[in-house]
């Protein structure tokens, strides 16, 4: 018979049905490498990214430019970027972001709206490339 284990509530330890200590608990986090089109801009990585975050809220929360026109409710493609690694991590798209997603600038089989690209629980790495941003009125 197998032993059960359990988490501790107030710990960062894992303990077997026994109360023996297992191993630390561990904290499920993301890696994400971004990647501009843009001329001039050299790659970011971002670590320990908590899932249940889109991936425009990511980069937006660090400094990285990424329009949201109708403000992240998947109304426009303004948030279009690709996903070269991980797409497994992220939501599935929908039938409304693909029809989005059929109006953008280039789109591509591996492409995605960031507003509706949601981290899924888990952890992993994550690596994606943003469209050139100043094709976009303003800029």
């Amino acid at each position: 018979m197998g032993s059960k284990s359990f988490f501790s509530q107030t710990s960062n330890y894992h303990f077997s049905f026994y109360g023996y200590i297992c191993s630390p608990k561990e904290e499920l986090m993301y890696t994400l490498k971004i990647n501009f089109e843009e001329k001039g801009q050299q790659p970011v990585i971002f670590e320990n990214l908590e899932p249940g975050q889109t991936l425009l809220e990511i980069c937006l929360k660090n400094d990285i430019e990424l329009h949201h026109n109708c403000g992240g409710v998947c109304a426009c493609t303004t948030c279009h970027l690709y996903i070269e690694k991980g797409m497994e991590s992220v939501d599935e798209i929908t039938d409304k972001e693909e029809d989005f997603i059929d109006r953008a600038v280039n789109p591509r089989l591996n492409s995605r709206l960031g507003c509706q690209s949601l981290l899924l629980d888990g952890d992993g790495e994550i690596e994606i490339t943003l469209p050139d941003q100043t094709q976009f009125l303003g800029e």
